[in-house]
């Protein structure tokens, strides 16, 4: 039997700070969990999306080198252009750097990034004709 894809994990400097911002796209986390050094929460499908503090990954691996930007991206689906929009507002004026101010693509998407806490990019999209 092969591995089975469960769960994507990345480190973050600031669980309080990290977790505001992907309150912020819809995901779910338990009350009190900024101050826990782990936190996950179930996507739809069942892979789990995973918070370490630097500090909890330095306790097993004491070599750990906190990454810059660009250590992952993850991509949020809205329900339509005007959600990219609304939702890019939001972040940049909650004082999230925004990557990439939202245009449309030449794939036929509105299309959106802006940086997580960490300096990820996340990316913020939408077909621009939805299929009726």
């Amino acid at each position: 039997m092969a591995p089975t894809f469960n769960a994507i994990g990345t480190a973050v400097a600031d669980m309080a700070a990290t977790l505001d911002f992907y309150r912020r796209l819809g995901l779910d986390f338990p009350a009190g969990a900024e101050t826990q050094p782990h936190v996950e929460t179930e996507l739809p499908g069942g892979i789990r999306l995973m918070f370490d503090t630097f500090d909890t990954i330095r306790s097993f691996d004491p070599d750990f080198t906190p990454p810059t930007g660009d250590g992952m991206s993850l991509a949020f689906l809205c329900s339509g252009p005007d959600e990219v929009d609304r939702v890019y507002a939001d972040l940049v004026a909650a004082g999230h750097p925004g990557a990439k101010a939202p245009w449309d693509a030449d794939w036929g998407q509105r299309y959106a990034v802006v940086e997580d806490p960490d300096g990820n990019g996340v990316d913020l999209f939408a077909p621009l004709n939805p299929a009726g």
